[in-house]
């Protein structure tokens, strides 16, 4: 399975951010997975690459000309996809994937992670997403997509399909046990007039 890890470029402030990038990493080369990533070598998005390159995964970096020439790349990468923009390194990303994962990050990570929200709401594929909510990261996020149920612009059927789970390890049974369906479990239509 190609596993997607949206993540930050900087480590941030709390150690276990980068221990569970690290385990993430680790997870995915233990089991056979195959790590997609935005292709640097430094903050968060290094540690999961380094800790899948050093347990023996395919690690596929896609990464925009211009952070390239910066020197950020990381080296030794199974495959190194390199693109123009930022807007095609994440439909890449999206393409390339199979289970998409979010670690603590910034807007980027917010922006990456929100297009697959979209699509879980709009059965484009995928159904499931995972955010992994090291120390209570994502609550502010998770506080927010419930008030848009509460506000009737998400539903819950599709909140549900949005996992915030708290280590690793819940975030591989959680990914083991993904729903893949479609979106018929959720009520109502897609989209309505008005």
């Amino acid at each position: 399975m190609n596993i997607t890890v949206y993540c930050g470029s900087n480590p941030g402030d709390n150690p276990r951010f980068t221990e569970a990038a690290h385990a993430l990493g680790t997870w995915i080369a233990q089991n056979g997975h195959t790590l997609v990533y935005g292709g640097s070598s430094v903050g968060l998005m290094g540690a999961v690459s380094r800790a899948a390159l050093e347990g023996g995964a395919p690690v596929i970096g896609v990464e925009p000309a211009f952070f390239i020439e910066a020197g950020v790349a990381q080296h030794d990468l199974t495959e190194l996809i390199v693109c123009d923009t930022m807007g095609e390194r994440k439909a890449k990303m999206i393409e390339l994937g199979d289970a998409f994962v979010a670690l603590p990050g910034g807007v980027g990570t917010l922006e990456e992670i929100t297009e697959i929200f979209t699509r879980v709401r709009l059965d484009m594929g995928p159904h499931e997403c995972f955010l992994l909510n090291i120390d209570g990261f994502y609550d502010p996020l998770a506080a927010f997509l419930a008030s848009m149920v509460d506000h009737r612009f998400f539903d819950q059927c599709d909140l549900d399909r949005c996992h915030f789970p708290r280590s690793v390890d819940e975030l591989a049974h959680l990914v083991a046990t993904a729903d893949t369906r479609p979106r018929t479990r959720c009520e109502g239509p897609l989209l309505q007039k008005g």
